[in-house]
């Protein structure tokens, strides 16, 4: 049997393959801890996110000789106002949108399939004719029982509520305890593993610490920004061409620019659909505010605040995100791009390890 070194790292990872595929089949072994793993994650997710919006105001106040812990009272006095502004500012809008939305739900779905029927008697499309399998009316029929389906679906799953609602007031609960302890010990989680390794490692650690760190908070604070800008100009846009819904249409394009190259085309959808439902005019007026506003984005508002912090090839961000999206859905492609960028941090810095301590071997052989 080969025992070169190569080898034997296979060996290794064959058996601890092994060893987890063993403990996939006893379940109180692997059951609590995706209990523990599904519980805390979407706390510490979103503690993290707002680590990293709140971290630079709390350090310049910081270096402003004002105590930490004023300084993060401070910044959630600020935030909570800010949010009370947000509610009072917006939320009746869109309470009355969404209410529009909801009891007309029945009437847009019958009206975007009369509009799609006659569409489809249109000459120009008379070539989707030549396959019965695929025609608009089949399409139209397909997307309104996927919507109408999924709805019954909803119905029968209502005690589902409960669950999402407790855990969404777990969220709120923890989250600010947690955030408070990230911007208040900030370095002493990193200090507490660092101060275990010698001298040498506790260095090259630390550096890895900081480049992860840069790169997490680079992407988060940037990205933050720049959907709020998108939000903005898409809710500009829908006003300006007088769609309904505009401000539910411009929270989507918001949140769903969050995944990059791919999350201006989700927002897009829901728009066009509504827009298509008043007229085809005013889905090709939806169309062009999309794209003066990517334009905008793509060449104003994303390179200015982006930039290349995070050094990815645009081709290499869309294969992590189809990859994503088919392993982990939305979830998956909005943290597929950070998780990579973090990745990439540790891999270079591991590999850099690696080729120094080759080097430092032949130059100890090249001595004796």
């Amino acid at each position: 049997m080969p025992n070169s070194k190569l080898f034997r790292i296979g060996y290794g990872i064959i058996i601890l393959l092994v060893i987890i595929f063993l403990s996939t089949k006893v379940d109180f072994i692997f059951r609590p801890l995706q209990v523990f793993f599904t519980t805390l994650f979407f706390p510490f997710l979103i503690s993290g996110v707002l680590y990293y919006l709140f971290r630079p105001v709390v350090f310049y106040l910081h270096e402003k000789k004002v105590p930490k812990v004023l300084s993060i009272v401070l910044i959630y006095s600020l935030f909570a106002g800010l949010v009370t502004l947000g509610v009072f500012m917006i939320g009746p809008e869109l309470q009355q949108q969404f209410n529009s939305l909801i009891n007309n739900f029945p009437q847009l779905t019958e009206k975007l399939k009369e509009k799609v029927i006659a569409l489809q008697q249109n000459e120009w499309f008379s070539r989707f004719e030549e396959n019965e399998y695929v025609t608009l009316e089949n399409i139209s029929n397909y997307v309104r029982d996927y919507f109408n389906s999924n709805v019954a679906d909803f119905g029968k799953r209502i005690s589902g509520i409960l669950e999402v609602v407790t855990s969404i007031i777990t969220i709120i609960v923890t989250v600010p305890f947690i955030v408070f302890y990230l911007l208040k010990d900030s370095e002493g989680a990193s200090n507490n593993v660092l101060k275990y390794l010698p001298y040498f490692q506790a260095k090259e650690a630390r550096k890895i610490f900081k480049d992860m760190d840069s790169a997490l908070s680079s992407y988060i604070q940037g990205q933050a920004v720049v959907c709020i800008l998108v939000g903005v100009m898409m809710y500009i846009g829908y006003l300006i061409i007088g769609i309904e819904y505009s401000l539910i249409l411009a929270f989507v394009a918001m949140f769903t620019n969050v995944i990059p190259f791919i999350g201006p085309f989700i927002a897009i959808v829901p728009a066009l659909i509504i827009g298509f439902i008043d007229s085809p005019f005013m889905a090709l007026k939806v169309m062009i505010v999309a794209v003066i506003v990517q334009q905008i984005d793509g060449n104003i508002t994303s390179p200015y605040i982006m930039g290349k912090r995070l050094d990815i090839h645009p081709l290499t961000i869309i294969l992590i995100l189809l990859v994503a999206g088919s392993l982990g859905g939305l979830l998956g492609m909005i943290l597929a791009v950070p998780f990579y960028a973090v990745m990439k941090v540790i891999i270079s810095h591991t590999y850099r390890l690696y080729r120094l301590n080759k080097d430092q071997k032949e130059e100890i052989i090249k001595i004796d």
